[in-house]
């Protein structure tokens, strides 16, 4: 059977949750990488940091409601989930605005797969 992802309801995900998630400096990177709405492999995010921690960011940011992680084959493919928008409205968006004016060392994506 293939391996699933937990993906948590919008309903389920809270405030305090979401904006402790939104406070760390990696996991904004991977925001940042992510603020062009489009899906990304793993490799698009060069944090600086071992493989194991950018699985712990990526799940707080999944667990939060952040992020969508599709599975295919043996690769992971991250993008923003709309409901995060939706669910805050203007938080996110914000967050990007500020992080983007910041300049704070997000390195863009190499795009999806195939580009």
């Amino acid at each position: 059977m293939p391996r699933q992802i937990h993906h948590p309801d919008p309903q389920d995900i809270h405030l305090a949750q979401a904006l402790a998630a939104l406070g760390d400096s990696v996991r904004l990177r991977i925001v940042g990488v992510l603020a062009d709405r489009r899906e990304h492999p793993r490799e698009d995010f060069e944090l600086g940091v071992g493989p194991s921690t950018v699985s712990h960011h990526m799940k707080i940011l999944r667990e939060a409601g952040f992020t969508w992680h599709r599975l295919e084959g043996t690769r992971c493919y991250v993008s923003l989930r709309e409901e995060a928008f939706q669910r805050f409205p203007g938080v996110l968006d914000n967050v990007l605005r500020v992080f983007a004016a910041q300049g704070t060392g997000s390195r863009p994506g190499r795009g999806p797969a195939g580009d």
